[in-house]
């Protein structure tokens, strides 16, 4: 009884000679991997040098470029909701590009290109609204909203009475500046706070998995397991950020699959589209978000660049300039996604029902000021280059230009108008989301 009493008592101490014994094993085998570099449950070949831009005021011709970028904001805006439309000229948007928009406000506020009062006045009527939207089940935003009236949509933006379900990892971006609000403007907590008591975030959230939903056959919602590497754990750390279970979509490894392009490893998704039911796009967007927003983790740092540098090889071998992601095109089937890989194949686009559109490639405006934004070298010059006048002063910028005959894509949207903004303002101020510090230029 003394000897059971006594390892009672000391039952501490023997717990922290085991923790100690296990961080000695797990030090000591990270230490003879000589070749590799752990970060977290991936090993690298280390070191990878990646060619980080430092951070600098801009140049009279990006500050330029920073207002063609606002003035589609200004052309789309709708005074009444306070929200802004997807596509120039079209009411509707999704959550995805709400939080483009309102990235692009917090964009052009740290720019000094509104003032201050126009800042307020548009972040407290764009969060005034999303605290009052319609919500899919009484849970939810839907997928799609008319700007004007603020009904639930399907794409065609045709009213539907209880939508057409939700989208979580748009809800995951649209939390990204929510929590830039909660951290670098406090004035707007309560607001932001109204938005979050509206909608019911843990209902897209299981097991730390991220759902959506979607109409089933028997007109109830579905929910299904939603986002693949890349964009699964932009859209989780926003959430995490809030205190939110999202430990299994922000982990890379359960579904990695390594595939080689030009000699690269680049990440992929091994969950096959037949069997899951959802593509695994391999595009800029994600990570070039990841990196202008968060400033990147160790994994997605060395991710992004990889994704990079297999597009900088394609331009060298094919001598097409390079810069992938899904975009608007300015003709059926309206969007594609221009990939490095998905599907099992190796620079495929394709739209969101899987059907070819490779004649619809394009080099992507949003990417090329992404990568232009992110990394400091003769490529991304090159990419910016190539991306400089693809504008209209009165709209705002294009999507981009197409591969096979050097035509615009005149499509103008908010997600490119606001990825613009959210690059150069990244140049300024290096990552958007610093937690305690706001940068002001007043």
């Amino acid at each position: 009884m003394e000897f059971k009493k006594a390892l009672v008592n000391a039952r501490h101490h023997v717990v922290f000679i085991l923790g100690l014994a296990t961080a000695l094993v797990i030090a000591f085998g990270i230490e003879s991997r000589h070749t590799g570099l752990v970060l977290g449950n991936i090993t690298f070949e280390a070191p990878e040098s990646i060619p980080l831009k430092e951070s600098r005021v801009l140049t009279t011709q990006e500050y330029e470029w920073a207002n063609i970028a606002w003035q589609y904001f200004e052309n789309n805006y709708q005074e009444n909701t306070g929200l802004v439309n997807s596509v120039d000229g079209y009411p509707s948007t999704t959550m995805w590009d709400t939080a483009s928009y309102l990235m692009g406000l917090i964009a052009a506020e740290k720019l000094n290109i509104v003032t201050q009062d126009e800042f307020d006045m548009r972040m407290e009527k764009a969060l005034t609204t999303l605290a009052r939207l319609p919500l899919v089940n009484g849970k939810l935003p839907n997928k799609a909203y008319n700007t004007q009236t603020l009904e639930m949509v399907d794409y065609e933006n045709n009213p539907m009475q209880n939508g057409i379900g939700w989208s979580a990892i748009d809800i995951g971006r649209i939390l990204v500046p929510m929590n830039i609000l909660i951290w670098q403007y406090p004035e707007f907590n309560q607001q932001v706070n109204n938005v979050l008591t509206h909608w019911r975030v843990g209902e897209m959230l299981i097991d730390g998995y991220m759902f959506g939903a979607r109409p089933a056959s028997n007109g109830e919602m579905e929910l299904v397991q939603e986002g693949r590497i890349g964009y699964e754990e932009y859209a989780s750390k926003s959430l995490a950020l809030m205190g939110r279970d999202v430990f299994n979509s922000m982990k890379y490894i359960d579904f990695l699959e390594m595939v080689n392009v030009y000699g690269i490893d680049i990440p992929t998704d091994k969950r096959d589209p037949a069997e899951y039911h959802a593509h695994n796009y391999v595009v800029s967007e994600s990570y070039i978000l990841d990196g202008i927003e968060f400033g990147a983790d160790s994994v997605s740092k060395i991710f992004a660049h990889r994704v990079y540098e297999a597009q900088q090889r394609r331009y060298k071998d094919t001598g097409i300039v390079t810069a992938v992601s899904e975009d608007n095109v300015d003709e059926a089937p309206y969007f594609v996604y221009n990939t490095v890989f998905s599907d099992g194949k190796k620079w495929n686009a394709i739209s969101d029902d899987g059907k070819d559109q490779s004649h619809l490639k394009t080099l992507s405006t949003k990417a090329a000021f992404g990568w232009y934004a992110l990394y400091d070298e003769e490529y991304t010059e090159l990419l910016i280059e190539e991306a400089r006048d693809l504008y209209s002063t009165k709209k705002g910028w294009y999507s981009g230009r197409y591969e096979s005959d050097g035509r615009t894509n005149k499509a103008i949207t908010a997600n490119t108008n606001g990825i613009v903004l959210e690059s150069l303002a990244y140049i300024e101020n290096g990552p958007l989301l610093t937690i305690g510090e706001k940068n002001n230029n007043n």
